[in-house]
């Protein structure tokens, strides 16, 4: 019994993931020795609620950055596919339409983002920087500053309606992530991704068509991105132009402390789900402690370094054992 419980002790050390569960667990007893409140159903509900927005963007993140690219414009594109879905509404069109037009919005961005990239050749630092900006400015354009409102109670029913008790964007959120989770581990398409990410050169050598993984994974993200704010836009019954402001922060963070590495080639979709898990428990225990929201910013800024300079000294590590042997 002692030996089966410490060999399984000892996988799961082993396990990439290993470090944010347990970094998870320690801060939630943390968290509830100081205040109660933290682990009271209406709470959890709360933390599960904001982790499934996360967490949906997040799934899209974790393949860029397993392809050691980056994308900062999933802020701007989340705010932008809700503002295209509630002019639709606005301009009359039925629900389905209204949903189709926001998603294909994020997936014209992400279009264009993969395609800049991959024809280019320019860093996607830069282009997603760019488009970060440009879809924040379109969204100023159509909206003014003015939220859009109100919207069809039918439309604000997909979000708000509750299957025992559970929101309906934690079992998309779920959905989404066991899918981006099967992909990697059990097609061609994510054995690309990791090689793509792992060494380009021997990638392209063994016949994967690397530009066309890299424009997927932009499409797929910035699709991603906009259907969190549609979804977004049903929770509140507006769709807002300052929606998704800081949320490109906020991915990237759960991406990383996840275990996704920034040099590419290393990540999983469960270290990023418990890493989006993580990012909302930090928020919403900052939140009930008092916190103010600018320590708060700083909190999140100074886990990502963190969670940086881990990364640097594990991918160290790797090399200094590989060397010896």
């Amino acid at each position: 019994m002692f030996n089966s419980i410490r060999k399984f002790i000892g996988r799961f050390l082993l396990k990439q993931e290993s470090s944010i569960i347990l970094a998870t667990i320690i801060y939630m007893i943390f968290v509830t020795c100081i205040n109660k409140t933290f682990i009271s159903p209406g709470n959890l509900f709360n933390i599960f609620r904001s982790t499934g927005f996360t967490l949906i963007t997040t799934v899209g993140m974790t393949f860029i950055l397993i392809t050691a690219g980056l994308d900062l414009s999933v802020g701007s594109v989340l705010a932008l596919g809700g503002v295209v879905t509630g002019l639709a509404f606005k301009a009359g069109m039925p629900i389905p339409v209204a949903l189709l037009a926001g998603i294909l919005m994020g997936t014209f961005i992400g279009a264009i983002n993969g395609a800049i990239i991959v024809k280019a050749g320019i860093p996607p630092l830069i282009v997603t920087l760019g488009m970060q900006y440009a879809a924040r400015g379109l969204v100023s354009v159509l909206t003014q500053g003015v939220p859009i409102y109100p919207l069809p109670e039918n439309f604000m029913k997909i979000e708000q309606t509750k299957f025992f008790g559970i929101p309906t964007v934690v079992y998309v959120s779920v959905i989404i992530a066991i899918i981006g989770h099967i992909i990697l581990t059990r097609t061609a398409f994510g054995r690309a991704i990791y090689a793509v990410g792992g060494n380009p050169e021997a990638a392209r050598i063994s016949g994967i068509n690397i530009k066309k993984v890299t424009f997927v994974i932009y499409v797929i993200t910035s699709t991603l991105a906009a259907l969190t704010g549609i979804l977004m836009a049903a929770r509140l019954g507006s769709a807002e132009a300052a929606a998704g402001t800081g949320y490109e922060l906020t991915v990237i963070c759960a991406s990383i402390i996840g275990g996704t590495s920034t040099f590419g080639g290393m990540g999983s979709i469960i270290g990023a789900t418990v890493g989006a898990l993580f990012m909302e428990i930090l928020t919403n225990s900052l939140t009930l402690m008092r916190i103010s929201v600018y320590w708060q910013n700083l909190v999140v800024g100074t886990i990502l370094v963190l969670a940086v300079m881990l990364d640097q000294y594990k991918r160290n590590l790797i090399l200094r054992k590989s060397v010896r042997r």
